[in-house]
């Protein structure tokens, strides 16, 4: 196995029955590579923005809410306060921690993919997470 970057269209990709032997079997395979890398932009996204969602449901009150919270509970002592729910904190917490497994499962594929030191294999790479950072960062923007 070399251990320099080298233009080839063979190559032995993480697993042994994903070995290419021609042009365009690498095309393909740098399509794939390219679609992870863009996958694992999107899954640091979904993070992000279900941090931000579960931070926005567990936030704490500030002290405007608290007083208006006290004006409505002096008028109606029918209505029960709104806690915040442990289960939901749980939920999110739970949906990050699968999330960081897949980023962390999908990144090192990647890294091994680019181990094979085919260039062409690192440009999809490459390319790849600069498409995924340009498809996905938008939006977190959008709430």
């Amino acid at each position: 196995m070399a251990m320099h970057f080298i233009f080839s269209d063979e190559v032995v990709l993480l697993f042994d029955f994903w070995s290419v032997h021609s042009p365009t079997g690498m095309a393909l395979s740098v399509l794939v590579i390219l679609l992870l890398a863009v996958l694992y932009e999107s899954i640091k996204v979904g993070k992000a923005r279900l941090l931000h969602r579960a931070l926005m449901n567990l936030s704490i009150p500030t002290s405007q809410q608290l007083i208006e919270e006290a004006d409505q509970d002096s008028s109606s002592s029918d209505t029960l306060p709104v806690s915040r729910s442990p289960l939901r904190w749980f939920l999110c917490h739970f949906g990050q921690s699968l999330l960081h497994v897949a980023q962390v499962v999908v990144g090192y594929f990647m890294m091994l993919a680019v181990m094979s030191y085919n260039t062409w294999i690192f440009f999809g790479v490459v390319l790849g997470s600069g498409v995924g950072y340009y498809l996905a960062y938008p939006l977190l923007s959008m709430t």
